[in-house]
């Protein structure tokens, strides 16, 4: 009876959510399991394609012509069947293709071009030895592919003889240590030891330290040169049979040089005794529930998180907690190690590829239960969940902007539903589409109101911006503001100051002709970067020196405007110079490592103030702080953007949080030149409840999320009458599937016209239900795939958060 296999291919020029089917060929029968990845020819000719096994199935009835798989990429599944049926309504949900969805899961250095090498582990018979391995410990993936001897390859992997490890670029993705263990006798190396002449110590001493080595033992050859002994004495002795040098994988810790202290559980304020008792229950029941865990800035979320997720460990289930940017990871990752320990996981963007993947390979292996990270960690391979945690739900960063476009409370609550388990989505001030569905009662809404220290909220002052500059005040800081810093520098208190722009300032513009210099490949100006001194395009990394006189009329006359981070920085310095300034933006946090290190000594009051953007706002913890300024408040309420007044509410009431959570009493000054607006009023009363009302009205009028779903569709091509044409096509053939009740908005240019050379156009489908739409989206995606492969970019983006 023929074994088939359904494979999503990987088809560049032609992508399909359709699975070809293939014939196992009989040596790997045994071995093909659903999740394996494969090479498979594909077309004409000799084409060979990657792909990945989603249907194994035996086929009686089937007679025709199949061309059968190549070979095998894997010894075991890189995808379990959970993620595999994820990836087919993640594929469906965000308009894309299932193999770029299961590719998005792996961690990169398994979908980098890499070596596979096969390592004894264990003695194996002596025709195999030599026949396969000509006598060797290891070989090539390839080699035992051109020997046809894959199906022994992993039946001997099977038996736990060999060991199957991933190389990539040239370097060992697995990182390895040269162990060396004795292959005599105590009493035999005792003997080779007397038989030395007297002169001969460095040896004597090397068979005194094999001795102290038990049989069944190793030990590290940078341990033995440690000791004393040299390389070419330790390969001496292997030469007469004392000992054998092997390689032994170590896997690579992050957090190996951090010690963490540990922590017990804390005692729960009534509300969070409520919340976690909802929780739990649902956890003991093996319930899936949305909780929506709405709580004021330091009112104890992260503990109810702790407590619960303490309880999913008792069940010998796993937790996934995801929190919205690298910034935070360091202090969370603190709470959690420090009450779970070894059981944490942490996969972030700011790990080596190396690092991330020993970490996935850790959860992979159940050797960890709880995983922390940033928005891909959502795809961990967590076997079995009990509870996933979205921090700071209303993060727009948790929205992927390439494809696949997906969004990770999405696929948290889908993964949520598959184990049958309760997801939290926590926040001080949730999306608005978050808190409808808890008005609804699709989620269940949970809230701790008050403070877990039970400090009182900092008063939050507001001033004009346009009043000081009407008594003469050119500077960045309101002279409330400067005073108050100075203030908490006499008091030996600390400072937090949040600007939403790095760089030195936004740009350079010509004040005898206007000139304003902008990036070459993009319609955008480019910043000022004084630390590199040059100017760079924050959009396509385009990077030039500093002009020193205007490339259009030639005059000196060229000056900088706007305020970044750099600028305000050294503002600041003149301003009071005595202060300790930590300044944290994309340009001082590049490095690995460096917001742990720069949060590290803030903590350790080895600043007076921390200066940065939006990665500093939320989360962050320091019981010193007892002042935050916001610089302007305004950035992003000039937005084309729907949200714009909601964001801007977030970010103020998440800084504002940042003061008074200690002992100490805090309080806010938050700088603007539109201080009544309502989102600045309301987030000047932390009153989130009017601000959802007021919001939610404006959303009503104006035909929006949560009132309704959206689409956006953007074309672009390198020539702009292409993309313009294009996108009207795509209209049309989309408005076949519409209601009277469907709106249409564009198509329109995208603010930023052009970018990396190619002009983007946009237009926004709003609507309520609509049956065929979907069908249609996916329809047009399938059908334009040729045009792509021409040049042509289509994204269909379901629940847009970006529109610039």
């Amino acid at each position: 009876m023929p074994l088939l296999a359904d494979v999503i291919v990987d088809v560049p020029t032609l992508q399909t959510n359709q699975p070809y089917s293939y014939l196992v060929p009989e040596k790997y029968r045994h071995f093909l399991k659903v999740g394996m990845r494969v090479i498979v020819p594909f077309g004409r000719g000799s084409r060979k394609v990657q792909g990945f096994v989603v249907a194994v199935k035996d086929n009686a009835e089937f007679s025709g012509d199949l061309k059968q798989i190549d070979s095998l990429m894997d010894s075991k599944p890189v995808l379990n069947d959970e993620l595999i049926e994820l990836g087919q309504k993640m594929a469906y949900l965000t308009f894309s293709f299932r193999i770029k969805c299961y590719q998005t899961m792996l961690p990169a250095v398994m979908k980098a071009r890499y070596t596979k090498t096969i390592h004894l582990i264990d003695e194996v018979e002596e025709a195999v030895l030599f026949d396969l391995f000509n006598g060797k410990n290891e070989m090539s993936w390839e080699e035992a592919e051109k020997k046809d001897a894959l199906d022994t390859i992993l039946q001997l992997e099977k038996e736990e003889k060999v060991e199957i490890t991933y190389e990539v670029n040239d370097r060992t993705t697995v990182k390895k240590v040269r162990m060396v263990s004795p292959l005599f006798s105590f009493e035999q190396l005792e003997e080779e030891k007397e038989a030395l002449p007297s002169n001969a110590r460095k040896q004597k001493l090397l068979l005194s330290l094999l001795q102290a080595i038990n049989e069944t033992d190793a030990k590290a050859i940078a341990e033995l040169k440690a000791e004393g002994v040299s390389t070419t004495q330790i390969n001496a002795g292997e030469q007469k049979g004392w000992l054998k040098i092997f390689e032994k994988e170590i896997k690579r810790d992050p957090f190996k040089d951090i010690t963490f202290d540990e922590t017990s559980h804390l005692s729960l304020t009534p509300d969070q005794t409520h919340a976690f008792k909802e929780i739990n229950e649902a956890i003991q029941k093996d319930k899936h529930q949305v909780y929506l865990l709405k709580g004021v800035t330091g009112s104890g979320k992260t503990e109810v998180y702790l407590q619960t997720i303490s309880e999913v460990i008792d069940k010998k289930e796993g937790a996934l907690m995801l929190v919205p940017e690298i910034a935070l990871t360091p202090q969370m990752v603190e709470r959690f190690k420090g009450r779970f320990g070894s059981q944490v996981a942490v996969l972030h963007s700011g790990l080596s590829d190396g690092e991330k993947y020993d970490e996935w390979r850790k959860i992979e292996q159940e050797e960890a239960r709880v995983v922390v990270g940033a928005r891909s960690s959502i795809f961990a391979p967590l076997k079995s969940i009990g509870l996933i945690i979205i921090d700071e739900e209303h993060e727009t960063t948790y929205k992927q902007e390439e494809f696949p476009k997906y969004h990770a409370r999405d696929i948290a609550i889908m993964r949520g539903q598959y184990h049958n388990c309760p997801v939290i989505l926590g926040s001080a001030t949730p999306s608005l589409e978050s808190r409808a569905r808890a008005t609804k009662g699709v989620y269940t809404l949970l809230e701790l109101t008050s403070r877990a220290n039970k400090a009182s909220m900092p008063p939050v002052e507001v001033v004009d911006m346009t009043d000081e500059a009407k008594e003469g005040n050119a500077s960045s800081f309101s002279a409330a503001l400067k005073q108050k810093l100075e203030d908490r520098l006499k008091k030996q208190e600390q400072s937090v100051l949040l600007l939403n722009r790095r760089g030195y300032s936004s740009f350079v513009l010509c004040r005898d002709c206007g000139y304003v210099l902008e990036c070459p490949n993009c319609d955008i100006s480019q910043t000022l970067h004084m630390d590199s001194k040059t100017m760079k395009c924050h959009y396509c990394g385009h990077e030039e020196g500093i002009p020193r006189t205007c490339p259009k009329c030639h005059s000196s006359s060229i000056r900088y405007y706007g305020t970044g981070t750099q600028k305000v920085e050294e503002e600041l310095k003149e301003l009071i110079p005595e202060a300790r300034i930590i300044r944290m933006d994309v340009d001082t946090t590049r490095k690995k490592g460096a917001h742990q290190k720069l949060f590290k000594k803030f903590e350790e009051k080895k600043a007076d103030i921390l200066l940065g953007t939006q990665m500093i706002a939320k989360g962050l913890d320091f019981p010193n702080v007892t002042l935050v300024g916001v610089i302007n408040a305004d950035t992003s309420l000039g937005l084309p953007d729907f949200r714009s007044s909601e964001k801007t509410f977030q970010l103020l009431t998440q800084v504002s949080g940042r003061s008074g959570r200690g002992e100490k009493p805090g309080e806010v000054v938050v700088q603007s030149f539109n201080p009544d607006h309502y989102a600045i009023q309301l987030a000047k009363r932390h009153d989130y409840d009017s601000f959802y009302k007021k919001e939610m009205q404006l959303r009503h009028l104006s035909e929006y999320s949560p009132y309704f779903f959206l689409i956006k569709l953007s074309v672009s091509h390198t020539n702009e009458m292409t993309a313009a044409k294009k996108i009207n096509e795509f209209i049309q053939f989309l408005k076949p599937a519409l209601s009277d009740q469907a709106i249409i908005l564009g198509p329109t240019p995208k603010s930023i016209a052009r970018t990396h050379n190619r002009y983007h156009f946009q237009t926004l489908i709003k609507y309520k239900r609509e049956e065929h739409l979907i069908e249609r989206c996916h329809e047009l995606l399938m059908t334009t795939q040729k045009e792509q492969a021409k040049g042509l970019f289509i994204s269909i983006d379901y629940q847009p958060m970006d529109f610039i």
